[in-house]
């Protein structure tokens, strides 16, 4: 598992490779990620977009970004938590995703950019 804390806001991420398949007269590699957000700070936050780069092993990257996660913008109160899983697909048995949340502050009513740590995407057949 992969941690990281930005801001008083913890991103721990997991992830799972899922199987292999053809597509378009390619292989396509799936993987899918457990993210959790954990509002570590003293002021309610909402998670109102965000920013991922996807990477293969192939040089192949991949930018998505748009409004919450998996159509939900969770607001976190001090202590609380917001678990989603979501998935990718690669070109290759390799890559890695890395990207922001940007997140609004209740208190404040600031915004601001929650990095989610670099992890790794690799299919286990593919590792000595």
């Amino acid at each position: 598992m992969i941690q990281q804390v930005t801001r008083g806001i913890k991103i721990s991420v997991h992830t799972n490779f899922e199987g292999t398949f053809l597509k378009n007269l390619g292989s396509r590699f799936a993987f899918s990620y457990h993210i959790t957000i954990e509002n570590q700070s003293n002021d309610s936050v909402q998670l109102t977009s965000r920013f991922w780069k996807i990477k293969d092993a192939l040089h192949n990257t991949e930018i998505v970004q748009g409004e919450g996660v998996i159509g939900q913008k969770p607001v976190l109160k001090p202590g609380e938590s917001h678990t989603y899983q979501s998935g990718c697909l690669l070109s290759s048995p390799f890559g890695s995703m890395s990207g922001y949340y940007n997140m609004v502050s209740f208190t404040s009513t600031r915004k601001f950019r929650v990095k989610i740590p670099t992890f790794k995407l690799s299919a286990p057949f593919a590792l000595n």
